[in-house]
């Protein structure tokens, strides 16, 4: 599957990563992980650290999957309102999902200490109303958030303007968000763990997979067999292929991304993500080099083909709006791309065991638009699962919800 289009920055910036050695011989371990994205690396790196013996195979290079793609910004927030999930699982269940997607950007950035080249940045999101009617549902969420002990400030226009230099009716300033680079991280993750000893193979496809009641054997494209008593499905968005039914609707994003600017000109924007209140919404970071990384214009385009003609178009339309927004900034194009995602119906992830494969199949399906926070929450929540733990979000973030 064609997960991308275009050049992604991170790549471009960063290059390939160092290729793995592929499978000489048949390997067992506790724990295989299929896929090294940043999710599965994410995962690897949790089960090792807790003293699983984990093999993680990959059917492309190391992260160039939709992790290469990803713009990575790092939030609480989930695609669905806190308000609205509270209607829809009950304000407990909903509170302690976004409670969660909170821990989880301090968790993310202790795996990154030490790993200086994922360039993790602390910063602060602002969630602005692209119109006034919107005003009433952000208060709502405002005071839903502060009620479940969520820092957050409502900002009125004037002070948007002089922060940012734009204007819009409201804001909700958090405080809790982070960017990296989300390619760099899942190869640091994972180069550390093969210093660690642990099997980390790319170029190395499953092609079938034999579930027993008392572990499991993978066949690679390469002819070899992996045996473990546990399997995490982390394939991102490919991830959908081993169940009968889809679980999830694949659309395209895309997102442009600057020449560097004067870091003046950049003012709050420098420790800053910003995003809107309108579906499909317009969001904007910047990158450890000072540009401007823009991204958005989402669509139901699921043909790679089609995708790779419109990326130019939604390229400009992106940084039109951007200029609108910031008319000081001399923004010009360097690259563009874009990327497959999936949505769920209630903008939660999938993790866990599904009933066609049974207990030791464990998928990992962080999908929407925090999908790293996602995968943070998700090695937690397979860890537990792996040790037979009870963990707080197992049902939530089951395939028993739906």
């Amino acid at each position: 599957m064609d997960l991308k289009s275009g050049y992604p920055f991170w790549a471009i910036r960063n290059g390939l990563a160092r290729p793995q050695p592929a499978l000489a011989a048949d390997l067992d371990c506790d724990v295989a992980v299929i896929g090294g994205g940043i999710t599965g690396a994410l995962i690897a790196d949790e089960l090792a650290a807790h003293g699983h013996a984990v093999a993680v195979l990959e059917k492309r290079d190391i992260g160039w999957g939709s992790t290469s793609a990803s713009t990575a910004l790092l939030q609480y927030e989930i695609d669905t309102h806190l308000v609205d999930l509270a209607k829809k699982y009950g304000e407990a269940d909903a509170a302690l999902a976004y409670r969660a997607c909170v821990e989880a950007i301090p968790w993310l950035r202790e795996r990154a200490a030490g790993l200086p080249q994922v360039a993790f940045s602390p910063c602060r999101s602002l969630y602005y109303a692209s119109r006034r009617r919107h005003v009433r549902a952000m208060r709502e969420e405002f005071e839903a958030r502060r009620r479940h002990g969520i820092e957050v400030e409502w900002w009125e226009p004037q002070a948007i303007r002089e922060a940012y230099g734009f204007d819009a009716p409201a804001a909700i300033l958090s405080r809790q968000a982070a960017q990296m680079d989300p390619y760099r991280m899942a190869q640091a993750l994972l180069a550390r763990l093969v210093r660690a000893g642990a099997a980390v193979h790319d170029h190395e496809e499953v092609v079938d997979l034999q579930a027993g009641s008392r572990g499991l054997r993978l066949r690679t494209a390469s002819g070899f067999q992996v045996r473990a008593g546990h399997v995490v499905v982390a394939a991102g968005y490919e991830s959908q292929r081993w169940l009968r039914r889809p679980v999830a609707r694949n659309r395209s994003s895309y997102a442009v991304v600057s020449d560097p600017l004067p870091r003046d000109a950049l003012g709050a924007l420098r420790e800053s993500l910003v995003w809107e209140t309108a579906r499909p919404y317009l969001y904007l970071r910047t990158t450890p080099d000072h540009r401007l990384l823009v991204g958005g214009e989402d669509d139901a385009v699921d043909v790679p083909a089609k995708r790779d003609a419109r990326v130019m178009a939604k390229a400009g339309k992106l940084l039109k709006r951007a200029r609108a927004l910031f008319p000081h900034l001399p923004l010009q194009p360097a690259f563009a791309w874009a990327g497959t995602f999936a949505e769920t119906k209630d903008g939660l992830p999938w993790f866990g065991a599904h009933p066609q494969w049974g207990p030791r199949v464990l998928f990992a399906m962080a999908y929407g638009g925090n999908g790293i926070t996602y995968s943070a929450i998700g090695a937690g929540l397979l860890r537990a699962t792996i040790e037979r733990r009870r963990h707080p979000l197992r049902r939530l973030f089951s395939f028993e919800r739906g």
